[in-house]
């Protein structure tokens, strides 16, 4: 088992990261609860929503609620749902919200703990290997039709309880859609890590390596927002790959496809107009390759309009004044925010669109 104290403006907040915790539960609870409401989705709650049951086995006051799996759940309609059940089951202000998922089911939890009586507690037991960037950091937020998160807040958990075991159960695409957000935090630390990972079948992963990659990226994901935890500086670099990320996200339909695969285009993008404004030198033949290994839908992009997702990207929380910022890198662990001129970056975007096509069509 190894553990993490992250610092928050509010308090400090643990991450455990081990295997079988979900069995061990009441173990390693903070503090007690008298109420505690289990928030998880479909797929989830057939796999582990017993375990955390067993896992408190002397609490009486202990309820669930089960949302559809997938990002569409990040919505209004499900938000006023998980709020007339926190009514319901009486909920107080000494009660603890747990949500037990992948990263959609731990910002929709997150986002309904930090409103509901203007704030309870609540735990992130994260199952997903891309939750492990969304689960520290105390982002929350559903999403609009406009744009991805454009309602959330700032609202850490008390605790991040991460069982590993629940790895073992995911399927490719999830596998693909977590090593979008790792493969950011190594581009965002040392070429030696990005080499590591630019390698690896994600396929043929054994399951130390991947261990070993989740704890390096959440203290990544610590180290920065520790530093600059209301994304007022250096956190924004978190959002490599995100803008065009969150745009396809919009575009294609949540859903489609997954937050990590979306980020992981997303940063190809972004290493490619590094190049030609930052005049920047990053192993771009490599990542190509490696996305191409591990078959991210990079081939998503052919029917997309350039111009469309400019304005999807106007919606972004990271367009300031009506010019959109890109996370881009001056090289590996040497990232900058560059504002992009809207023509430009439709140019950029046709580029990008026309060598994508052609490098899938060849192949």
């Amino acid at each position: 088992m190894k553990q993490l104290t992250i610092q928050s403006s509010s308090h400090a907040y643990d991450v455990i990261i081990g295997a079988g915790l979900r069995k061990k539960f009441s173990q390693k609870l903070g503090k007690s609860y008298k109420k505690i409401l289990i928030i998880t989705d479909s797929k989830v709650s057939s796999l582990y929503l017993e375990d955390i049951k067993a896992g408190l086995p002397d609490h009486e006051d202990l309820s669930h609620v089960i949302v559809p799996a997938g990002e569409a759940s990040k919505s209004m309609d499900q938000y006023s749902r998980l709020l007339d059940k926190c009514i319901e089951e009486q909920l107080d202000r000494s009660s603890l919200i747990v949500g037990l998922g992948g990263g959609m089911v731990g910002d929709l939890a997150g986002f309904v703990a930090s409103t509901y009586l203007r704030g309870v507690d609540f735990l992130q037991m994260p199952t997903t290997i891309l939750a492990h960037d969304s689960s520290v950091g105390g982002k929350v937020a559903i999403n609009h039709e406009q744009g991805k998160n454009l309602i959330g807040s700032f609202y850490s958990p008390v605790q991040v309880i991460y069982d590993t075991d629940t790895l073992r159960t995911l399927p490719d695409s999830e596998v693909r859609s977590g090593y979008g957000e790792v493969v950011k935090h190594a581009l965002l630390s040392d070429m030696d890590w990005v080499k590591e990972v630019l390698s690896e079948d994600l396929s043929e992963l054994s399951y130390s390596q991947l261990g070993n990659h989740l704890l390096a990226g959440i203290k990544v994901k610590a180290s920065i927002v520790e530093e600059d935890e209301k994304e007022h500086g250096v956190r924004q670099h978190l959002n490599l790959g995100h803008t065009l990320a969150h745009a396809l996200e919009s575009d294609l339909g949540y859903g489609e496809i997954t937050h990590g695969e979306a980020v992981a285009i997303g940063i190809f993008f972004a290493m490619k107009v590094s190049e030609k404004v930052l005049e920047s030198t990053l192993p771009i033949g490599a990542y190509s390759a490696w996305l191409k290994t591990n078959e991210y839908p990079v081939e998503k992009l052919s029917n997309l309009n350039p111009e469309r997702l400019v304005n999807r990207m106007k919606w972004d929380k990271k367009t300031i004044e009506d010019r959109i910022h890109f996370v881009l890198l001056k090289g590996v662990g040497s990232p900058a925010v560059v504002p992009i001129p809207e023509d430009d970056l439709v140019n950029y975007l046709k580029e990008f669109i026309e060598e994508v096509i052609q490098i899938d069509e060849r192949d």
